[in-house]
């Protein structure tokens, strides 16, 4: 550890800008790091004084394909990205963060139980991550921490589960040598979600923050999810990434994400099973009628996406791994069709008039035709759009679609190979 003021002096003489150049890739990128590193430990040091500190930093992840499997043990292709979290941290007794402008409540380490007041809140994923390493038998303690992130809120980039990953990165670099695997670190994010947030969530957001990379994940076996990484770069295919924000956030829809796991487990229930993907297809087809009756027909179709998504997710890998570019496109704009009509997890039919998510498909094709496709991204019902842009489109397809939800709403985005990671 090195006083916050050196680290400063450091940064600015740019001792540190390798390391920012392989966490960040992209050229204009870059060059905004250190000066948002500085700021970041200036706050620190107003906030708790010139103390030694580390830096960490998590990033966001883009859900590749695989949309809404991995809560039913399913398989996924995701992707850590270029906007993060990073964090300015020292040694403390108690847990006391600052995440941009919100004054987050102190943790005591002597009470790590569940508070139904901490529902749904920051002070409850933080509380539960800590709670989860020490039932695990990881070492903890209290940290000092100013967090500032890019990684938009409520857009479906994961900001919850970077902000786990972080709490558990700190933890593992504060307090365990580092050692602690990013796997595990993913599990105890996603169980304070379940048990302490009280999302319903699967376990792809966290575990691609964790590890980093565009990573298959197959969630067959939950406990040990078995992840590869898919050594291909979209920049070598000439395309590019693109995560439109459409400017409305999932606050208030917990209710309807919710109801798609329950849903699908429904379906499962009627075959004795917890998880669809432990359902045969052959069986579910031959008893649809029986099962129509018992579940009605939204789980039907949700079932029906998550059998079909399944086998897309592995579609879309061996394209990647083919060179086959055209048929990955194929798979994602096939995704996008069967979130919206047989998930239907675009938007929220309690609020038909709010339907942005829907207008920015409807304009991504338009403006795209054939240099691109798109898909819903993440949860759904609010938050972003995903689209795969021909490089040399991609600064039109920006320009048109700011048009409609603002500047700076398009965001063209590169893989990250590090997960959660000790930056300094």
């Amino acid at each position: 550890m090195k006083k916050a003021s050196l680290v400063i002096k450091e940064i600015q003489e740019g001792t540190y800008n390798d390391v920012l150049k392989e966490v960040y890739i992209d050229e204009s990128r870059i060059e905004k790091q250190p000066q948002r590193y500085v700021a970041a430990i200036e706050k620190f040091i107003s906030l708790y004084g010139d103390q030694e500190i580390e830096i960490y930093s998590t990033p966001g992840r883009s859900e590749v394909s695989g949309n809404h499997t991995d809560h039913q043990n399913g398989e996924v292709l995701a992707a850590a990205i270029n906007l993060d979290i990073i964090a300015v941290v020292s040694k403390n007794d108690v847990v006391k963060v600052l995440s941009d402008d919100y004054d987050l409540k102190p943790i005591s380490l002597d009470d790590l139980s569940k508070k139904e007041d901490e529902v749904g809140t920051s002070e409850g994923l933080m509380r539960g991550v800590l709670a989860r390493f020490k039932e695990l038998g990881y070492a903890i303690g209290g940290f000092n921490g100013y967090m500032t992130s890019d990684v938009l809120q409520g857009s479906g980039l994961s900001s919850s589960a970077a902000f786990e990953v972080m709490i558990g990165t700190i933890l593992s670099g504060l307090y365990n040598e580092m050692k602690v695997d990013p796997v595990v670190i993913g599990q105890v994010g996603q169980y304070s979600e379940n048990v302490y947030f009280g999302k319903p969530c699967g376990l792809m957001d966290q575990s691609a923050c964790s590890v980093g990379s565009l990573i298959h994940i197959d969630f067959k076996d939950n406990s040990k999810p078995v992840v590869e990484k898919v050594d291909v770069e979209f920049s070598s295919f000439k395309h590019s990434l693109c995560i439109v924000d459409v400017h409305a956030s999932h606050a208030d829809l917990t209710d309807d994400y919710a109801a798609v796991p329950y849903e699908m487990k429904k379906v499962a229930q009627f075959f004795g099973k917890e998880f669809l993907r432990e359902v045969d297809e052959k069986d579910f087809y031959n008893q649809l009628v029986a099962v129509r009756k018992e579940v009605g027909d939204r789980a039907i179709l949700r079932a029906i996406h998550l059998f079909n998504e399944n086998k897309r997710v592995e579609k879309a890998v061996s394209s990647l791994k083919n060179n086959d570019f055209d048929t990955f496109k194929q798979v994602i704009k096939d995704s996008g069709d069967s979130s919206y009509k047989y998930l239907q997890n675009v938007y929220s039919n309690k609020y038909p008039d709010n339907q942005a998510v829907s207008l920015a498909l409807a304009l991504s094709e338009g403006i795209l035709e054939n240099h691109g496709v798109c898909r819903v991204h993440g949860g759904g019902f609010a938050g972003t759009i995903q689209a795969f842009v021909e490089d040399e489109y991609v600064d039109h397809y920006k320009e048109e679609i700011e048009k409609y939800f603002g500047e700076g709403s398009c965001h063209v985005l590169k893989v990250r190979k590090f997960g959660g990671m000790k930056v300094l």
